[in-house]
Order: structure tokens, then sequence, then C-alpha cells
């Protein structure tokens, strides 16, 4: 590095790293299907969040006698040193009834901490790793020589440019955190105007009648569950009633097809090239409907792009029932196969924002997975999309709801932000944002925070401005 002034990782801490600052194992027959005590896995650090992603993949149920208690703190900094070996989040909350995979430590830390953090998460950290852990094992392990790792301090203006860093990285972990938090607003609004909306009926269970079973047309299927018709009953029982997709107003259509034997030979890139497509994919869609990463295709066709209101859809796999709406259809915005394009026919932005936040309450239901291949849980195919009722929510609350995604009343004055007013004129906006303005911010955040870092490593002058 060209700044020859740095600290180790070591050197943040409050005291050595000790046996209790590390997870326990506590074996794979302590999982079970339900409880109130959650073992985390490395799979809860990812590189694109500063936060854990809780998930029933991430975060999985124990015995509550296995349980080590590790008293988890809202603050609290955790590192992979195995499998995605250096991967750091912050806790969002206190997390009381979580305990941490023998992978993960939790790094005792107060003094510039989001110092630390910002640059455990950039790049320069991963690749000092990199040359440290031997290479070719089927799961790297890190030990503790993450500890070991520099991080370069700044020779000019120092006290601000700590300040500066810590503010971005602050700034960046609040837009998160209300990024969760948004989206759990939207499943709670949608669930709460169903159940204080139901009709009279109450709900009883049934076997499937010879009509239902030539209509879906399999006996192996979910959709004869007593679990699986109690949660579509708080849909049909709505008191204003429901719709099919298609009745909604809405079409499907397929993604590209980017085979070399369909569309010739591409260019894949991960910098936005000119004449590139924007290639938005399924996998790289985040629960909330955010972007995690970007990806660009360069191919010479003309291939089908998306327009204003599309919201495109993960119909297979892993990230089945992840959805986005598209805001800008002057970029060249594409999808692949596995990306399922919902067109709104009446070009209404609310309609398709409040589609999309319906999708992802089905999905915190379970009942994507279910209603795809006829109940079994495969492909969600464009012949099973008519079986999914849509409620029929009035127009002010399609607009209360879609505005916890998209507000497109508010703008961000980055020009009139100053290190000493940053966050609370920040805060101000968020609490008016919507998730994709809460994410396209935290992204230009992210890029300043980048470019500062760089500068410090190669002992250049750090601008400070939040534009």
């Amino acid at each position: 590095m060209p700044n020859e002034n740095f600290l180790f990782v070591k050197d943040f801490l409050n005291r050595d790293l000790q046996r209790n600052d590390l997870g326990v194992e506590v074996g794979s027959l302590n999982y079970i299907g339900q409880s109130t005590h959650y073992f985390v896995r490395t799979r809860a650090l990812q590189s694109h969040s500063f936060l854990p992603e809780i998930t029933s993949e991430t975060a999985l149920p124990i015995m509550p006698n296995s349980f080590v208690a590790m008293n988890l703190r809202e603050g609290d900094i955790l590192i992979s040193k195995d499998s995605n070996i250096g991967e750091i989040v912050i806790l969002d909350k206190d997390y009381p009834n979580f305990m941490l995979s023998g992978a993960i430590y939790k790094l005792p830390v107060t003094e510039k901490k989001h110092y630390l953090l910002a640059f455990i998460k950039h790049n320069l950290f991963r690749e000092q790793l990199d040359f440290m852990v031997p290479k070719g094992a089927t799961i790297r392990h890190a030990k503790t020589l993450f500890l070991d790792c520099k991080i370069p301090m700044p020779n000019k203006n120092a006290k601000n440019v700590i300040n500066f860093v810590e503010v971005l990285t602050q700034a960046i972990i609040n837009k998160e955190k209300l990024i969760k938090a948004s989206h759990e607003a939207i499943l709670k609004a949608i669930e709460t105007e169903l159940l204080a909306n139901q009709k009279i009926n109450d709900f009883k269970f049934e076997y499937p009648k010879i009509n239902e079973i030539e209509k879906i047309g399999r006996f192996d299927t979910n959709l004869y569950r007593k679990s699986f018709k109690e949660k579509e009953f708080l849909i049909t029982n709505y008191n204003n009633g429901f719709q099919t997709l298609k009745k909604n107003g809405f079409t499907l259509i397929r993604g590209n097809n980017l085979a070399v034997s369909v569309i010739g030979k591409s260019i894949y890139s991960n910098q936005d090239n000119r004449g590139f497509y924007n290639l938005i994919l399924p996998k790289n869609i985040s629960k909330y409907g955010t972007i995690i990463k970007k990806e660009y295709l360069g191919n010479p066709n003309n291939l089908i792009k998306l327009k204003q209101g599309d919201i495109v859809f993960g119909a297979e796999g892993f990230e089945k029932g992840r959805s986005i709406v598209i805001f800008n259809d002057s970029k060249r915005n594409i999808t692949n196969f596995h990306g399922m394009t919902i067109r709104n026919n009446e070009n209404n932005l609310v309609k398709s924002i409040f589609l999309k936040c319906v999708l992802d309450y089905l999905r915190s239901l379970g009942l994507i997975d279910l209603y795809a291949t006829g109940g079994n849980g495969g492909s969600l195919s464009q012949k099973y999309w008519e079986i999914i009722p849509f409620p029929k929510f009035g127009i002010s609350k399609q607009e209360e709801i879609a505005k916890l995604y998209h507000n497109g009343e508010i703008d961000y004055k980055a020009e009139v932000f100053t290190l000493a007013n940053f966050l609370n004129q920040d805060n101000e906006y968020n609490q008016q944002a919507g998730i994709y303005e809460l994410d396209k911010t935290a992204k230009q955040l992210k890029e300043i925070l980048n470019q500062s870092i760089d500068a410090i490593v190669n002992d250049r002058e750090v601008v400070i401005r939040f534009k």
C-alpha cells in the first residue's frame, strides 16, 4: 500500500480475542422445525449488506437445551473466519435468543468501530486475507489470521477524515435498518387490512371435491392441505373480493434466452460500458426488492427490454418469489429466462408497486412456493398464475402501501449536507423515503465511502462531501 501509516485489525480490539468470543457448534441433531432459540450460520453474513441477513436459511431453530447464550447486542460486530472468510456485519438490534456458529467471532471493539467495519467491508481487506489463507481447500479457514490485516489510517486532516468515514458508514447502516423495517411494515399493512375486513364466513377445512381435483389436475399437491387453504382463505374471504393477475390488468412475459445458440456470443461485465444492457437477474434481487449486485451484458441483438412499471419476478430456485419494480425505462434494462416479467397493461405505477408488495406478502406466508408447479414447489411457470388470488384493495390503501416501497415526491439534496449536520438531515430524508429511495441513496453513499477508502489507501487527500 502506498500509505505506510496503518494499524492492524487487532489494534482496534479492546482486548485479545478469547474463546468465548467465538461461536459454538450445536450439531445437526439439535436442529428442529420450530423453536424459540436460533443458531446463526455464516451465510447470514453477506458482502452486499452491513447488517446480518436473518432468514430460515441463515438462522436455524434449535433445541433450547443446546442453546449457548452469547449476549448478542445491537452494535456488536461479527466476522466469519471460515467458509465466506472475512465477511463482516454489525447487529441492527439485540438478538437475545440467537447464538453464533463456531465459524463466527464477535469482536470486542468500541473505539473507531465504524471505521474498522468500513475497511473490513472493502476489497482491500479481502485481498489481504486471500494472500494469508491457503487456497485449494473445499472450505477455507482463516483462524485468527484476519487480526494481522492492515487498516490504513489517514495522514491528512486525520480527525475529520476518520469522522467522515464513520458518519458515512453509520448513515448506510441507518438506511439498511429502515429498508428492513419498511419491508416489515408493508407485510404488516397488507395483513392488517385483510384481517380487519373479513366476511362473516368462518374457515372450515374440507377435503377436495372432484371439480377441484380436475381444475388442479393432480393428486400429489400441497394445494389440498389445511395449512395452505387456511392461509389462502384470508385472501379469498376478503370483504372487497379478489381477482386473478390477468383480471388485474397484468400479463406475463418470459425474459430473454441468453444462450449462445439463441443470441450469439455476449460479453458479461460488472462495469456499465457504452451500449451494454443493464442485466437484472433474479439471483441479484434481494427479498426487499433491491439490487444486490449490478451486471451488464454486451450483445448486438435487439433484446426484449423492460418498461417502466414492469415487475421482474424470480420464478425458479432459491430466489423464487423475489421481485423488483422497474422505475426507469430510459435505460436498456433486460432480464433472463429465469426472470418472469409482469407487465402492467395500464401503465399504472402504483398498481405495479402494490402487486409487487402483495407478491412479497404471499412469499412471506410460503404460498409462492406452494403455488409453484401446481403445489409441488418447483418452477412458478405461466400456467400456474391463474390460481393465485390477489386481494382488491382500495386505491388509497394501495397508495399508502406503495409509498413504503417508493416515494417519488421527495428529493435527496446532497449539496446542503455538512459533516456536522449530515446524519440529522439524512435521517429526516429517510423518514419519508421508500425502500427504493433508501437503497438508491445508500448505494450513493457506499460509492463515496469506497472512493474515500481508496484515497486513504493511496495516501491521497480525502474530499469531505456527500454528493
